[in-house]
């Protein structure tokens, strides 16, 4: 859990770096949970964050299923809708709780060692 928190720090960390806005970490519901969400010029990021100490058990990015993706779909759609619904205000710090956004792009990260790599648009 500790490694897994880590290197979602370091992602979130990058996109901040990169001019995103960070607008929900590990939110969870009942179909999955997301673990980096971030937007940035009408685009909201889903990033899905993988971490290894070292490649002996495969690359990060091997570990991203079928299964794992329609999780990550699902878990999306539920929160876009509460996004529009207004419905995640509490959890996101305020405002309206929509968003501002036009699209959404699923974003893929590893982090190998101290190494954060960040693969756009993904699945």
């Amino acid at each position: 859990m500790a490694r897994a928190k880590w290197a979602e720090d370091l992602v979130a960390a990058w996109y901040l770096r990169e001019g995103y806005a960070i607008v929900a970490r590990n939110w969870q519901c009942a179909r999955g949970e997301l673990d980096v969400v971030a937007l940035r010029d009408g685009v909201l990021v889903v990033c899905e964050v993988k971490a290894r100490s070292n490649v002996n058990l495969g690359d990060p990015f091997e570990s991203i299923t079928p299964q794992k993706i329609a999780r990550l779909r699902r878990a999306t759609a539920k929160f876009v809708a509460e996004l529009r619904a207004g419905r995640l205000a509490a959890q996101l710090g305020g405002g309206d709780g929509r968003g501002d956004f036009s699209r959404v792009r699923f974003d893929a990260a590893a982090v190998l060692g101290g190494d954060v790599e960040v693969r756009e648009s993904v699945f």
